[in-house]
């Protein structure tokens, strides 16, 4: 359900929102979006489903918190199962060779 959740770049972007500022409501999640408040909506109930966001009442306000451990949990199952400083020398030396091709 994860996986699914994180396949939309919308749902994506709602996660990345809430990373950047945690404890929102649909409308301010909704402000700067080229989405309906409905297809909002809709998104962010996809993501409670996969436990990537929760929710929390204030008065009539419903608020929206990023949940990491979902993604941590992916993290240290197909990633930690690998060592860390082998995968990031990887990333510097594929770096390094895409800077050295630009040139």
């Amino acid at each position: 359900m994860v996986f699914k959740a994180l396949a939309a770049p919308e749902r994506r972007l709602l996660l990345d929102r809430l990373r950047a500022d945690n404890g929102q409501t649909l409308g301010q999640l909704c402000q700067h979006l080229d989405m309906t408040r409905q297809a909002v909506t809709k998104h962010l109930k996809l993501l409670e489903e996969a436990t990537l966001v929760a929710t929390i009442w204030r008065g009539r306000e419903k608020l929206h918190y990023l949940n990491p451990m979902p993604i941590h949990e992916i993290a240290e199952r197909w990633i930690g199962k690998y060592e860390r400083g082998r995968l990031r020398v990887l990333a510097e030396l594929k770096a390094k060779l895409e800077g050295e091709t630009d040139g």
